[in-house]
């Protein structure tokens, strides 16, 4: 049984609804649904590994509601800290890209029972009870000017309580601009030990960029993102920075690698040629394995392996959560790639 302090995550779970296969919204009669969201897709994948994790939100009381709490009561999530209260679960609509046809994402979010959370509903103190680790993501102070404030109060909670916080920076355009992103997610980072990146988020939040560098055309410059991951320790003061690199060649196939600074060196993972099937979820299951990894006390070079692989295997699971075991992941990172049948 593993006795390790307890993880917290916050963020919104929220509904997705997919067309089947590769259907496009236009062509689509019926949609799948399923449940997802950045925080939650990180308690899920700490849940699978074995880590005691609980996923704080607020959600309405209503049957939409509880199956949401049961999508990650069935992971194994601790879902007692989450308040109930709102009229509605936030929704979003995937349409999975294919070849050189982009996966296109729209929320239906807005007045959300997360959205429309007030100070007052979370009592830090004792969420925070037993807890180790404390991780959100750029996404959630996103949705409201109060939920700002909400992550503030957590983080600062956190550091008086000596709980590592970590944040995956996760800038999504339709829900701030960089500019907002940029002044909020400064005030937070100060308190924040292990941050967490793709090749495009220092860039579009704090206007750090790395040179040689075109994500669109699949160039990525692996010594520009040590001086971005410099720049971020330099600024914020973290002990960590991660940050996700995908060469994207077609909405199907990517390269996929990372970098690991933890204030003098950089480690970078090996790189994957990766046939996509799902890559919702991809990065928030790279977080996980870098939580993971972190929480074993697993060396630099070994943190970025498990947290890369982790998230490669993702990008093969349909859905948000990376449902995979410890065992799994493990075996990639060492090396057996082949995808042979298991026997």
């Amino acid at each position: 049984m593993n006795t390790a302090k307890k993880v917290i995550t916050f963020g919104e779970i929220m509904l997705r609804l997919s067309p089947s296969g590769y259907y496009r919204f236009i062509q689509a009669e019926n949609y799948g649904a399923t449940y997802g969201g950045g925080e939650a897709n990180v308690a899920v994948s700490l849940a699978n590994y074995g880590i005691p994790v609980s996923f704080v939100t607020r959600l309405p009381q209503h049957d939409i509601g509880q199956a949401a709490v049961n999508a990650l009561r069935h992971h194994g999530v601790d879902t007692s800290m989450i308040i109930r209260g709102g009229e509605r679960v936030g929704i979003y609509f995937l349409e999975k890209g294919a070849s050189q046809r982009p996966s296109k994402v729209i929320y239906d979010r807005t007045g959300s029972a997360i959205a429309t959370a007030v100070r007052q509903d979370f009592d830090w103190d004792t969420i925070f009870d037993g807890a180790g680790w404390f991780h959100f993501t750029g996404i959630t102070p996103a949705l409201s000017d109060e939920l700002a404030a909400i992550c503030l109060d957590a983080c600062q909670k956190a550091r008086v309580k000596g709980i590592t916080v970590s944040c995956d920076l996760n800038y999504r355009n339709k829900l701030w601009s960089r500019e907002k992103a940029g002044q909020v997610m400064a005030e937070l980072c100060r308190y924040v030990d292990v941050c967490i990146a793709n090749e495009e988020d220092a860039g579009d939040v704090f206007g750090i960029k790395a040179s040689h560098t075109d994500v669109t055309s699949g160039q990525v410059n692996y010594d520009g993102y040590r001086d971005v991951a410099g720049q971020l320790v330099q600024r914020f003061g973290f002990s960590k920075v991660a940050i996700t690199l995908r060469s994207s060649l077609s909405a199907n196939d990517n390269r996929w690698a990372a970098m690991l600074y933890d204030g003098s060196d950089a480690y970078f993972s090996r790189e994957y040629l990766m046939h996509i099937v799902d890559r919702v979820g991809g990065g928030d299951s790279f977080g996980a394995g870098l939580i993971y990894s972190c929480l074993q006390n697993q060396n630099q070079q070994d943190c970025i392996e498990f947290a890369v692989a982790a998230s490669c295997l993702k990008h093969s699971i349909e859905g948000d959560f990376n449902q995979v075991s410890v065992d799994e992941v493990q075996k990639l990172a060492a090396g057996d790639a082949s995808g042979r049948v298991q026997r």
